[in-house]
């Protein structure tokens, strides 16, 4: 389906996250000049999420230089934007959403961005005050105020958000414990050998780690006094972040009877099963075309990437070409940069040494390089990025002999 360029055809996106402001600069940027409306639950402008647990957690970002533009931007280009504003129901048959103001908005295409929510941690006490998720500017909001030197904060789950949490408030001088029910911090993302490097890295500023330990219980009167283990000990708590994974917003297209599997089933395009829906960013499950399989992907690369591709795919552009996925981590000073998806992996290759905080892990699956993660070493994640898009395949020993430039062995790819 190309959309025709009239004033006729509405565009009504749900949703306020990257993937939604990419699909606005898109769209004007392919040309299309019709009327576009955005709704989105949150009161903010449409705002980065990787800085939440980074530099404006910190204090070291204003609150304005989250937002992708500015109010003006939206006005200059005809984008409605109607703030605190949650899309209810999708009436398919009649095109029109339902607001949570009871506002029915008609669209002729429909792009779904409505993202993810953190998933929440069903054990008794849970709802005590001073317990916190980290997912958007208002969390954060939150969140800052108890980030004071000496409070005790416990961070249920070692991902890199939780890690990311850990290294600032280790920094902001509190007294840190993360506990994870793997038996290492970021089980689900990567290898041991760089579990070990980041848990070794956290200790080395203090923070606790806690693995193999279930949390079963917050207690407390009504604030979060302790956070208590299923070897039942209860480690002290002044606040708790909780950061064990998201699940997507998928909700709004289940109910009208769109394809979904762990979020909205979507082609490369970002299309659904109904040709005037799409749906992008955290909460579309898409064509993985360097993997030969579908998945869903939480990331900035993502959110762009799609945003793109939808925009594109309604204006009846060209499809733009599709990056490997990529992600990344800040970490104290450590740069972690992530190129490919390692899920499956059977073969590690180290190239560098961790001790000396500059190296990378290169992950295979029966001799088909998958992915690196790469601490402070631009060159291989950047090089990497190029092999995995033309699946090109390069000999893990060769990675090992830091004599050889990346250049010179991606040259030898074949």
């Amino acid at each position: 389906m190309v959309l025709n360029m009239s004033a006729d055809n509405k565009i009504l996106i749900l949703g306020g996250g990257q993937a939604a402001a990419q699909a606005c600069a898109s769209l004007r940027q392919f040309g299309y000049d019709g009327p576009i409306d955005v709704l989105a639950d949150e009161n903010d402008l449409p705002y980065q999420r990787p800085p939440l647990s980074k530099a404006y957690m910190k204090g070291e970002l204003d609150r304005e230089r989250l937002y992708f533009k500015m109010q003006d931007w939206y006005q200059n280009h005809d984008i409605n934007l109607h703030l605190g504003c949650r899309a209810e129901t999708i009436d398919r048959n009649a095109r029109t959403v339902i607001a949570s103001n009871g506002e029915a908005f008609d669209y002729h295409t429909l792009i779904i961005a409505t993202g993810s929510r953190p998933r929440p941690l069903p054990v008794p006490g849970a709802e005590r005050t001073n317990i916190f998720d980290l997912r958007s500017l208002a969390d954060v909001d939150q969140i800052r105020p108890h980030m004071q030197a000496g409070q005790r904060i416990v961070i249920v789950g070692a991902g890199y958000i939780g890690l990311e949490a850990a290294a600032v408030a280790a920094q902001l001088g509190l007294n840190v414990t993360v506990i994870e029910v793997a038996d290492r911090v970021l089980a689900r993302v990567t290898s041991p050998v760089m579990s070990e490097f980041f848990e070794a890295e956290h200790k080395s500023h203090g923070v606790v780690i806690e693995t193999g330990r279930k949390v079963v219980e917050f207690t407390g009167s009504v604030r979060v006094e302790g956070v208590k283990t299923s070897d039942g000990d209860v480690i002290p708590a002044d606040l708790v972040l909780v950061g064990i994974g998201i699940t997507p917003n998928d909700e709004l297209a289940r109910q009208a009877g769109i394809g979904c599997d762990n979020g909205i089933c979507v082609d490369r395009d970002g299309r659904t099963d109904d040709p005037s829906i799409f749906a992008i960013g955290d909460c579309a499950r898409r064509p993985l075309v360097h993997y030969q399989r579908d998945g869903r992907l939480e990331s900035v690369h993502n959110a762009i990437e799609q945003g793109k591709l939808a925009a594109a795919a309604i204006a009846g552009k060209p499809r733009p070409s599709e990056d490997c996925p990529w992600f990344w981590s800040d970490q104290y000073d450590l740069k972690l940069q992530i190129a490919g998806l390692s899920e499956g992996f059977d073969q590690v290759e180290v190239r560098g040494e961790p001790e000396r905080r500059k190296f990378a892990v290169f992950y295979f699956k029966s001799g088909q390089f998958l992915a690196v993660d790469a601490v402070n070493s631009p060159a291989e994640f950047l090089v990497s990025k190029k092999l995995i898009i033309s699946g090109a395949s390069i000999a893990p020993e060769k990675l090992r002999d830091t004599t050889l430039s990346m250049k010179d062995i991606a040259a030898e790819a074949v």
